[in-house]
């Protein structure tokens, strides 16, 4: 595995930091391969791909740790990881944090809407009180036993007590203790500027571009210039896949072979080159016992 650097020291840089959505192994490893430096485990990812149902809160704790510590497994590159509402009250925030951490989190983001949460840009969510989230982000900031393993605070307050309450949200959580800021779904470009005007000076801000969501997608030298120091994007792996497999079903249904697909489709011998089977193989015989010869004696 390749040495990364901290995501900490990363958001303390003048570069915006391009995080990538993923949800499995897979496409981390395709991420990275790709040159990210940072990369998203989106909750509603994995809703969509392992459960095929919308984000709505029905991903759990367990299931989040169990593909974090697979990707963690694959690769090397800085994951934030998307912690919903940390599962329960500030307690079950701290076993999530522990858990999450020991599974390779480089960061563990956090948000302050009631349970069951919705996707930040479905309508009709609700949030705890902002106390009950200074808590959580106390307990979560308590619970981590490594200095670089960040807290996001995430707040969904636009859509539910506006914009205003929402800044003023995200400043309570940063006197809590967190480590980035995130104003889930601005309306605007200038939202999107109010937000770093009024909290850039105080911890480095997060922002969320979701194709087809309530916030105006930019890209990250247009976020930059604005003074944010991280984006994401998180779904928009799950929907070109989705896509994708939704036109490769239906030609092999229509044709009853995959032939008109070929051309958009690794073969074989492509997919076990980017996935590294020749490698592995190769690894693997170092341990491999020789079959002859003085190391096969027996006495």
């Amino acid at each position: 595995m390749t040495e990364f650097t901290s995501l900490k020291t990363m958001l303390h840089q003048p570069e915006i930091v391009l995080a990538s959505g993923v949800y499995d192994a897979l496409t981390a490893s395709l991420a990275t391969d790709a040159g990210f430096r940072a990369l998203y485990l989106s909750g509603a990812s994995i809703a969509y791909t392992r459960l095929g149902r919308p984000d709505i809160g029905l991903v759990t704790m367990s299931e989040v740790a169990e593909t974090l510590s697979l990707i963690r497994d694959r690769v090397a590159t800085p994951l934030i990881v998307d912690a919903d509402t940390g599962y329960g009250n500030a307690l079950n925030v701290q076993r999530t944090v522990r858990l999450f951490e020991r599974a390779g989190a480089s960061a563990i983001q956090l948000e302050d809407q009631s349970f069951p949460k919705r996707c930040g840009h479905l309508q009709d969510k609700s949030l705890i009180p902002a106390m009950e989230m200074v808590g959580k982000i106390k307990a979560a900031t308590d619970a981590r036993r490594n200095g670089e393993t960040l807290i996001i605070a995430r707040t969904d307050a636009v859509a539910v007590e506006g914009f205003d309450q929402a800044v003023e949200r995200a400043g309570r959580y940063a006197e809590a203790g967190a480590d980035v800021l995130f104003v889930e779904a601005p309306r605007d470009e200038a939202q999107l500027a109010q937000i770093t005007q009024k909290l850039g000076a105080r911890l480095p801000l997060m922002a969320n571009m979701v194709e087809g969501g309530h916030t105006p997608i930019l890209s990250k030298d247009q976020l930059q210039a604005l003074g944010f120091s991280l984006v994401i994007f998180p779904g928009g792996i799950v929907r070109a896949v989705a896509k994708a497999a939704q036109a490769f079903y239906a030609t092999l249904a229509r044709d009853g072979t995959t032939d008109a697909f070929r051309d958009r489709m690794f073969d074989f011998d492509a997919l076990n080159a980017v996935i590294g089977t020749p490698e592995m193989l190769e690894r693997g015989r170092v341990y491999e016992f020789p079959t002859n010869g003085p190391a096969g004696k027996t006495s």
